[in-house]
Order: structure tokens, then C-alpha cells, then sequence
């Protein structure tokens, strides 16, 4: 099973190197200028896999310059991981526009789903009606709520919290994962049963 993704975030001890991508314990340091002061708000991370040194200011990585978020899925549909790779470009400098094309990327999804495309929560509200996990409608009224309400004004703030943006970016991988990966695996592996197998189950299901 492959591990959760942990984006790298200031002074926390575990997270996924922006360097080498391993899981790994950081070492903690701050940053000291020639006068013997150190840099308030800033530290130094250094991956004890790769041995490689990041710069944080203001609670932000500033070097390397690299997107904290998950690579978007093969099976994410060529329209939607547009949008996606936009949003893990910008994270950074602007959670709440990420977290807003996050949401644009669910919308897009839902053709694909069977649904209209054309509101998000009606389009949920006839995927649950049709058996939909409680765990995926979560997960998508999550990035549709999150995302909607950063950028209205006085509804949520995400711009000293890339953390809650980075996590949407799992959310959405999910949501690809179980509605389109999954099936599509499971439909492949039925396929390649021999002729008299299906026939024998279709029989059996009276299909």
C-alpha cells in the first residue's frame, strides 16, 4: 500500500523530503546571520536520507523553490489535471487560488462520473443517492466547501495555511483513485477471464 503523502511544513519533525521525496524525520536548525542573530520565523530542515538543507522563512519554504503537493494520478482525465497542475503550481504563493481551482477540478470531474457537471452539490447529492461511499462524499464536499469559501471573503482564510490546501490535493487523488482507477482495474481483471467463466456468471446472476 503506498504511503500517505506528508507535504513538508515549517518545524514539523516528519514530512516528505522536497528533495529526495522519502519520509523522513528532519533535523531542526535556525538560520544565523554574520551578527550572530538568528532570522525570526526562520529555521534550516536538513532529510537525513539525502543529507540536502531547506530554507523556511515566515513559516514558508522559500529553497528549493518545489511544489509541496501529490503528482496528480495517471487515470485523472486530461481536462482535470490541467487545472490540478496549475493548482500544485501556486499552492505555495496562493492556497486559496489552489484550493478554488481544487474545486473547479471536482466540478469537471463529474461528467466523467455520470453527473451534469453543472452543480457541484446536486451532482454529489445524485452520486450518494446511487451508492455512493460515505467516505468519497465527504471527501468531495470537502474540496467543494474548502474551496468554494477561500476565496469569499470572511468564509475561510487559507493564506498562512497551505497545510489545509495541501490536503485537498489527497482528497481529490481519492476521489480518482475510487471512482475511476478502481473500477477501471476491477473491469480489467473481469475481462481477462475466460469467455466460458463470464458466461457461467452471468448465468449464475441472470444477466
Amino acid at each position: 500500500m503506498q504511503q500517505k503523502y506528508i507535504a513538508p511544513e515549517f518545524q514539523v519533525s516528519a514530512f516528505h523530503c522536497p528533495y529526495c521525496n522519502t519520509f523522513a524525520h528532519h533535523w531542526w536548525s535556525a538560520i544565523m546571520l554574520q551578527n550572530g542573530q538568528s532570522v525570526p520565523n526562520g529555521g534550516v530542515s536538513r532529510c537525513p536520507r539525502c543529507n540536502q538543507f531547506a530554507y523556511w522563512h515566515e513559516t514558508k519554504l522559500i529553497y528549493p523553490f518545489v511544489s509541496l503537493a501529490p503528482l496528480p494520478p495517471a487515470d485523472m482525465p486530461d481536462d482535470v489535471k490541467e487545472d490540478y497542475v496549475e493548482a500544485r503550481n501556486i499552492v505555495q504563493m496562493s492556497p486559496r487560488g489552489a484550493a478554488a481551482l481544487l474545486r473547479l477540478c471536482v466540478q469537471k470531474l463529474m461528467p466523467k462520473l455520470g453527473e451534469k457537471g453543472e452543480n457541484i452539490n446536486d451532482d454529489i447529492a445524485s452520486l450518494v443517492r446511487k451508492g455512493l461511499p460515505v467516505k468519497i462524499q465527504k471527501a468531495l464536499d470537502a474540496v467543494r466547501v474548502i474551496g468554494n469559501n477561500a476565496v469569499h471573503p470572511g468564509e475561510m482564510d487559507l493564506r498562512d495555511d497551505p497545510g489545509t490546501a495541501n490536503t485537498l490535493f489527497g482528497l481529490v487523488n481519492l476521489i480518482v483513485q475510487d471512482r475511476i482507477t478502481q473500477p477501471k482495474e476491477i473491469e480489467l481483471m473481469y475481462s481477462a477471464l475466460p469467455q466460458c467463466s463470464q458466461d457461467a456468471i452471468k448465468k449464475r446472476d441472470g444477466t
